[in-house]
């Protein structure tokens, strides 16, 4: 032990008996070179499971839990927006199912066999002479031909027709001619006139028309007048034609 504590007083005195001037302080050394980065570390253990928590009697941190709230009162309805532009027509759709069949319709009135009657006439008149007019005797124009007589209401001989199913009529005539010409249609009720004034020689048509509401036994007729006509034309022998038709629109009440 003795040995050893010699030694280090040795030392001692050596070094606080040694001078020094002020140039004897040492350089800085360098920094050193940074290390490899290590390796990561192998992941630890999964931990267990919390607790469940608990709401308490105080704020609820809204991060935590999120509670509904009550639904607020309606607001009230914003002002009208601007109309918008038209959309593109979009495609076709289905077709819809049919429809229930609709009820039958009431037949007006029926004939014999159980269909609704049907009445038509068309009549001729070829005579070259001129008709004589109403006043001057025989005033009704008569007719040499028959293209439609169903069921047979009109007398071409007589020229008048006599309804046998009341309703709604439709009655017409033409005439061609070289020579003014009045006709008339004429019934017990009405009587509707026409006037064609022909002063060259060409064929003239004239024609007329009427919608007449018939009860049963009611009778038609078409006759000539007379207005501005000249004396050389009652007196005409050229050719003439009248055609005199007539058919039922409807049939109605009796």
């Amino acid at each position: 032990m003795r040995g050893y504590f010699g030694i280090a007083v040795g030392v001692a005195l050596l070094l606080t008996t040694g001078q020094c001037d002020t140039s004897c302080g040492g350089i800085d050394g360098l920094h050193g070179v940074l290390g490899v980065a290590g390796r990561d570390g192998w992941p630890g253990e999964k931990g267990q499971k919390g607790e469940p928590g608990s709401v308490s009697s105080g704020l609820v941190d809204g991060s935590v839990l999120k509670l509904r709230g009550e639904r607020g009162s309606r607001g009230l309805q914003g002002p009208m927006g601007p109309k918008g532009y038209h959309g593109d027509v979009g495609a076709a759709g289905h077709p819809g199912k049919p429809g229930r069949r609709g009820p039958s319709g009431d037949i007006l009135n029926q004939g014999q066999s159980g269909r609704q009657a049907h009445v038509a006439f068309s009549v001729i008149r070829r005579d070259r002479s001129y008709p004589r007019p109403a006043g001057s005797g025989s005033q009704t124009i008569t007719y040499q031909s028959t293209v439609v007589n169903k069921p047979g209401d009109i007398v071409a001989a007589t020229g008048i027709f006599t309804c046998r199913v009341p309703g709604v009529y439709y009655f017409t005539f033409h005439s061609v001619a070289k020579v003014s010409m009045c006709l008339r249609i004429a019934s017990q009720a009405v009587a509707l006139g026409f006037c064609d004034y022909n002063r060259g020689k060409s064929d003239h048509v004239l024609s007329g028309g009427a919608v007449l509401q018939l009860t049963l036994g009611q009778r038609v007729w078409l006759e000539s007048f007379r207005d501005q006509q000249t004396e050389s034309d009652m007196r005409d022998t050229q050719d003439k034609q009248i055609i005199f038709n007539g058919f039922l629109l409807f049939p109605g009440a009796q």
